[in-house]
Protein backbone atom coordinates (compact mmCIF):
# COMPACT_ATOMS: atom_id res chain seq x y z
CA UNK A 1 0.00 0.00 0.00
CA UNK A 2 1.06 3.33 -0.69
CA UNK A 3 1.27 6.62 1.14
CA UNK A 4 -1.05 7.61 -1.95
CA UNK A 5 -3.88 4.86 -0.96
CA UNK A 6 -3.74 5.69 2.31
CA UNK A 7 -4.69 9.57 1.82
CA UNK A 8 -7.46 8.36 -0.99
CA UNK A 9 -8.76 6.08 2.12
CA UNK A 10 -8.67 9.52 4.02
CA UNK A 11 -10.22 11.59 2.04
CA UNK A 12 -12.97 9.04 0.72
CA UNK A 13 -14.16 9.33 4.77
CA UNK A 14 -14.44 13.15 4.67
CA UNK A 15 -17.59 14.96 4.50
CA UNK A 16 -16.21 17.73 2.50
CA UNK A 17 -14.50 15.41 0.01
CA UNK A 18 -18.49 13.67 -0.83
CA UNK A 19 -18.84 13.07 -4.55
CA UNK A 20 -22.70 13.88 -4.88
CA UNK A 21 -24.31 11.92 -7.90
CA UNK A 22 -27.37 14.23 -8.13
CA UNK A 23 -24.70 16.94 -9.13
CA UNK A 24 -22.93 14.27 -12.26
CA UNK A 25 -24.31 16.01 -14.89
CA UNK A 26 -23.98 19.54 -13.52
CA UNK A 27 -21.97 20.89 -16.53
CA UNK A 28 -25.32 20.07 -18.60
CA UNK A 29 -27.02 22.80 -17.10
CA UNK A 30 -27.30 26.05 -18.24
CA UNK A 31 -25.68 28.73 -16.53
CA UNK A 32 -28.43 30.66 -14.74
CA UNK A 33 -29.29 26.93 -13.16
CA UNK A 34 -25.62 26.55 -12.25
CA UNK A 35 -25.86 29.82 -10.30
CA UNK A 36 -29.26 29.19 -8.38
CA UNK A 37 -27.51 25.48 -7.54
CA UNK A 38 -24.64 27.12 -6.16
CA UNK A 39 -26.47 29.69 -4.69
CA UNK A 40 -28.38 27.11 -2.90
CA UNK A 41 -25.55 25.49 -1.55
CA UNK A 42 -23.84 28.69 -0.17
CA UNK A 43 -27.42 29.25 1.63
CA UNK A 44 -26.53 26.51 3.89
CA UNK A 45 -23.28 28.01 5.50
CA UNK A 46 -24.85 30.13 8.07
CA UNK A 47 -26.92 27.71 9.23
CA UNK A 48 -23.81 24.95 10.13
CA UNK A 49 -21.63 27.85 11.61
CA UNK A 50 -25.22 28.97 13.51
CA UNK A 51 -24.55 25.25 15.03
CA UNK A 52 -21.35 26.25 16.53
CA UNK A 53 -22.38 29.62 17.80
CA UNK A 54 -21.63 28.77 21.41
CA UNK A 55 -17.99 26.80 20.97
CA UNK A 56 -17.20 30.14 18.67
CA UNK A 57 -18.49 32.44 21.28
CA UNK A 58 -16.16 30.56 24.14
CA UNK A 59 -13.43 30.69 22.07
CA UNK A 60 -13.72 34.65 21.58
CA UNK A 61 -13.58 35.50 25.33
CA UNK A 62 -10.92 33.11 25.64
CA UNK A 63 -8.79 35.28 22.94
CA UNK A 64 -9.91 38.57 23.74
CA UNK A 65 -8.56 37.84 27.67
CA UNK A 66 -5.42 37.13 26.33
CA UNK A 67 -5.20 39.62 24.08
CA UNK A 68 -6.35 42.04 26.67
CA UNK A 69 -3.50 41.45 28.75
CA UNK A 70 -0.97 42.36 25.47
CA UNK A 71 -1.27 38.82 23.57
CA UNK A 72 -1.71 38.22 20.04
CA UNK A 73 -4.68 36.60 17.58
CA UNK A 74 -1.88 34.26 15.07
CA UNK A 75 -4.10 31.91 12.13
CA UNK A 76 -2.19 29.58 10.90
CA UNK A 77 -3.28 27.76 7.80
CA UNK A 78 -2.42 26.35 3.96
CA UNK A 79 -3.84 27.16 0.91
CA UNK A 80 -6.83 28.76 1.01
CA UNK A 81 -7.20 28.47 4.62
CA UNK A 82 -3.81 30.18 5.23
CA UNK A 83 -5.20 32.66 2.71
CA UNK A 84 -7.95 33.57 4.88
CA UNK A 85 -6.09 33.65 8.20
CA UNK A 86 -3.41 36.39 6.07
CA UNK A 87 -6.90 38.33 4.42
CA UNK A 88 -8.55 38.59 8.09
CA UNK A 89 -5.07 39.47 10.19
CA UNK A 90 -4.45 42.20 7.03
CA UNK A 91 -7.50 43.48 7.57
CA UNK A 92 -7.53 44.28 11.50
CA UNK A 93 -5.12 47.44 10.94
CA UNK A 94 -6.87 49.98 9.09
CA UNK A 95 -10.13 48.64 10.99
CA UNK A 96 -9.18 48.65 14.27
CA UNK A 97 -5.84 50.09 14.45
CA UNK A 98 -3.99 46.94 15.37
CA UNK A 99 -0.12 47.20 14.95
CA UNK A 100 0.74 45.18 11.58
CA UNK A 101 2.34 42.09 12.24
CA UNK A 102 2.23 42.13 15.71
CA UNK A 103 -0.72 42.22 17.32
CA UNK A 104 -3.04 40.21 14.72
CA UNK A 105 -0.68 37.82 12.74
CA UNK A 106 -1.56 35.70 9.80
CA UNK A 107 0.82 32.89 9.01
CA UNK A 108 0.81 30.54 5.69
CA UNK A 109 2.64 27.44 4.96
CA UNK A 110 5.29 28.75 2.60
CA UNK A 111 5.34 31.94 3.46
CA UNK A 112 4.19 34.97 1.51
CA UNK A 113 5.02 33.66 -1.95
CA UNK A 114 2.19 31.18 -0.70
CA UNK A 115 -0.55 33.83 -0.98
CA UNK A 116 -0.15 33.58 -4.93
CA UNK A 117 1.40 30.50 -6.13
CA UNK A 118 1.59 26.81 -4.37
CA UNK A 119 4.32 26.47 -2.59
CA UNK A 120 5.09 22.25 -2.96
CA UNK A 121 4.84 20.35 0.18
CA UNK A 122 4.64 23.43 2.43
CA UNK A 123 0.91 22.05 4.25
CA UNK A 124 2.06 18.87 4.68
CA UNK A 125 5.42 19.86 7.46
CA UNK A 126 3.91 20.47 11.03
CA UNK A 127 7.76 21.01 11.41
CA UNK A 128 7.30 24.07 9.58
CA UNK A 129 4.88 25.24 11.29
CA UNK A 130 6.33 24.75 14.57
CA UNK A 131 9.24 26.27 12.94
CA UNK A 132 7.24 29.36 12.29
CA UNK A 133 5.52 29.93 14.93
CA UNK A 134 8.80 29.72 16.77
CA UNK A 135 10.12 32.77 14.72
CA UNK A 136 6.97 34.75 16.20
CA UNK A 137 8.48 34.42 19.60
CA UNK A 138 5.14 32.85 21.22
CA UNK A 139 4.29 33.03 24.42
CA UNK A 140 1.46 31.38 26.71
CA UNK A 141 -0.34 34.97 25.93
CA UNK A 142 -0.80 34.67 22.23
CA UNK A 143 -3.74 32.41 20.99
CA UNK A 144 -3.10 29.75 17.94
CA UNK A 145 -6.02 29.46 15.18
CA UNK A 146 -5.26 26.78 13.34
CA UNK A 147 -7.00 26.59 10.01
CA UNK A 148 -8.41 23.46 7.73
CA UNK A 149 -11.22 22.61 6.00
CA UNK A 150 -10.05 18.84 6.08
CA UNK A 151 -9.25 18.78 9.96
CA UNK A 152 -6.07 17.21 8.84
CA UNK A 153 -3.67 19.44 7.83
CA UNK A 154 -0.22 18.67 9.02
CA UNK A 155 0.32 22.16 9.24
CA UNK A 156 -2.00 23.30 10.75
CA UNK A 157 -2.79 20.14 13.37
CA UNK A 158 1.28 20.84 13.67
CA UNK A 159 0.82 24.94 14.98
CA UNK A 160 -1.74 23.90 17.42
CA UNK A 161 0.08 20.87 18.86
CA UNK A 162 3.44 23.20 19.04
CA UNK A 163 1.24 26.04 20.03
CA UNK A 164 -0.49 24.13 22.91
CA UNK A 165 2.81 22.54 24.15
CA UNK A 166 4.14 26.28 24.48
CA UNK A 167 0.97 27.45 26.86
CA UNK A 168 -0.56 29.47 24.08
CA UNK A 169 -4.51 28.90 24.26
CA UNK A 170 -5.57 27.08 20.93
CA UNK A 171 -8.57 26.92 18.38
CA UNK A 172 -8.80 24.61 15.28
CA UNK A 173 -11.25 25.53 13.10
CA UNK A 174 -12.28 22.60 10.47
CA UNK A 175 -15.09 21.53 8.34
CA UNK A 176 -15.42 17.94 9.14
CA UNK A 177 -16.51 16.38 12.03
CA UNK A 178 -14.14 14.24 14.82
CA UNK A 179 -11.27 16.26 13.34
CA UNK A 180 -7.86 15.38 14.22
CA UNK A 181 -7.41 19.74 14.04
CA UNK A 182 -10.50 20.13 16.78
CA UNK A 183 -9.27 17.28 18.75
CA UNK A 184 -5.78 18.96 19.04
CA UNK A 185 -6.85 22.60 20.21
CA UNK A 186 -8.67 23.20 23.08
CA UNK A 187 -11.37 25.27 21.34
CA UNK A 188 -12.53 22.73 18.11
CA UNK A 189 -14.85 24.72 15.83
CA UNK A 190 -16.30 22.47 13.30
CA UNK A 191 -18.53 23.62 11.21
CA UNK A 192 -19.82 20.98 8.67
CA UNK A 193 -20.81 22.72 5.42
CA UNK A 194 -21.20 18.89 3.83
CA UNK A 195 -19.76 18.18 0.04
CA UNK A 196 -18.86 20.86 -1.98
CA UNK A 197 -20.71 21.48 -5.29
CA UNK A 198 -17.46 20.57 -7.20
CA UNK A 199 -16.12 17.63 -5.63
CA UNK A 200 -13.05 18.90 -2.88
CA UNK A 201 -12.74 22.00 -3.79
CA UNK A 202 -13.02 23.67 -0.11
CA UNK A 203 -12.60 27.36 -1.42
CA UNK A 204 -16.81 26.97 -1.71
CA UNK A 205 -18.88 26.32 0.83
CA UNK A 206 -15.93 25.40 3.65
CA UNK A 207 -14.36 28.53 2.50
CA UNK A 208 -17.11 30.55 2.71
CA UNK A 209 -17.55 29.38 6.25
CA UNK A 210 -14.40 29.90 7.41
CA UNK A 211 -14.34 33.16 6.04
CA UNK A 212 -17.39 33.76 8.07
CA UNK A 213 -16.26 32.29 11.17
CA UNK A 214 -12.88 33.94 11.24
CA UNK A 215 -14.82 37.58 11.16
CA UNK A 216 -16.37 36.74 14.20
CA UNK A 217 -13.01 35.71 15.72
CA UNK A 218 -11.42 39.07 15.10
CA UNK A 219 -14.42 41.16 15.06
CA UNK A 220 -16.39 40.36 18.36
CA UNK A 221 -12.98 40.35 20.16
CA UNK A 222 -11.83 43.52 19.03
CA UNK A 223 -15.65 44.23 20.29
CA UNK A 224 -14.53 42.95 23.62
CA UNK A 225 -11.40 44.88 23.24
CA UNK A 226 -13.41 47.83 22.85
CA UNK A 227 -12.24 48.83 19.13
CA UNK A 228 -15.72 50.28 18.94
CA UNK A 229 -18.54 52.32 20.07
CA UNK A 230 -21.61 50.53 19.76
CA UNK A 231 -21.59 49.45 16.04
CA UNK A 232 -18.94 52.48 15.02
CA UNK A 233 -15.72 51.50 13.71
CA UNK A 234 -14.16 54.29 16.79
CA UNK A 235 -10.17 52.44 16.38
CA UNK A 236 -10.31 53.30 12.19
CA UNK A 237 -7.05 54.14 10.88
CA UNK A 238 -7.51 57.10 8.80
CA UNK A 239 -5.06 55.82 6.04
CA UNK A 240 -6.56 57.30 2.78
CA UNK A 241 -9.10 59.80 1.85
CA UNK A 242 -12.15 57.60 2.14
CA UNK A 243 -10.81 56.34 5.22
CA UNK A 244 -10.56 60.31 6.79
CA UNK A 245 -13.94 60.86 4.90
CA UNK A 246 -15.55 58.06 6.98
CA UNK A 247 -13.35 59.13 10.21
CA UNK A 248 -15.76 62.47 9.92
CA UNK A 249 -18.87 60.05 9.20
CA UNK A 250 -18.08 58.05 12.97
CA UNK A 251 -17.62 61.42 14.89
CA UNK A 252 -20.70 63.20 13.38
CA UNK A 253 -22.70 59.49 13.88
CA UNK A 254 -21.16 59.26 17.32
CA UNK A 255 -21.52 63.22 18.42
CA UNK A 256 -24.08 64.98 16.46
CA UNK A 257 -21.64 67.41 15.96
CA UNK A 258 -21.34 70.18 13.16
CA UNK A 259 -18.79 69.87 10.78
CA UNK A 260 -16.28 72.77 12.18
CA UNK A 261 -16.59 71.39 15.84
CA UNK A 262 -15.76 67.67 13.93
CA UNK A 263 -12.88 69.34 12.23
CA UNK A 264 -11.24 71.20 15.33
CA UNK A 265 -11.47 67.94 17.70
CA UNK A 266 -10.00 65.37 15.26
CA UNK A 267 -7.22 68.23 14.12
CA UNK A 268 -6.52 68.28 18.20
CA UNK A 269 -6.19 64.57 18.45
CA UNK A 270 -4.04 63.96 15.35
CA UNK A 271 -7.04 62.70 13.38
CA UNK A 272 -7.74 59.72 16.03
CA UNK A 273 -11.46 59.03 15.96
CA UNK A 274 -11.83 57.64 19.37
CA UNK A 275 -10.18 60.53 21.09
CA UNK A 276 -12.53 63.06 19.11
CA UNK A 277 -15.23 61.57 19.88
CA UNK A 278 -14.34 62.07 23.92
CA UNK A 279 -13.23 65.69 23.53
CA UNK A 280 -16.52 66.57 22.07
CA UNK A 281 -19.26 64.67 24.39
CA UNK A 282 -17.01 64.76 27.77
CA UNK A 283 -16.40 68.71 26.90
CA UNK A 284 -12.50 67.94 27.78
CA UNK A 285 -9.32 68.47 26.10
CA UNK A 286 -7.35 66.19 23.59
CA UNK A 287 -4.97 65.34 26.68
CA UNK A 288 -7.25 65.00 28.99
CA UNK A 289 -9.00 62.49 26.61
CA UNK A 290 -6.22 60.59 26.10
CA UNK A 291 -5.32 60.01 29.87
CA UNK A 292 -8.90 58.75 30.27
CA UNK A 293 -8.69 57.00 27.73
CA UNK A 294 -5.87 54.98 28.67
CA UNK A 295 -7.49 54.63 32.52
CA UNK A 296 -9.99 52.60 30.60
CA UNK A 297 -8.30 50.46 28.42
CA UNK A 298 -9.12 52.02 25.21
CA UNK A 299 -12.79 51.68 26.13
CA UNK A 300 -14.44 54.83 25.29
CA UNK A 301 -17.53 53.95 26.91
CA UNK A 302 -15.96 54.07 29.74
CA UNK A 303 -14.03 56.70 29.40
CA UNK A 304 -17.24 58.77 29.02
CA UNK A 305 -18.36 57.03 32.41
CA UNK A 306 -15.97 58.24 33.79
CA UNK A 307 -16.57 61.69 33.20
CA UNK A 308 -20.40 61.17 33.80
CA UNK A 309 -21.10 61.88 30.05
CA UNK A 310 -23.80 58.90 29.73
Amino acid sequence: MTQYTELRRELDTLTTEAFRPELAEIDRLSTLEIARTMNAEDATVPTAVAAQLPVIAAAIEAIAARMARGGRLVYAGAGTAGRLGVLDASECPPTFNTTPGREVVGLIAGGPEAMVVSVEGAEDSAELAAADLDALRLTAEDSVVGISASGRTPYAVGAVRHARALGALTVGLSCNADSPLAAAAEHGIEVVVGPELVVGSTRLKAGTAQKLVLNMLSTITMIRLGKTYGSLMVDVRASNEKLRARSRRIVALATGAGDAAIEAALTATDGEVKPAILVLLAEVDAATANRLLAASDGHLRQALAATGSV
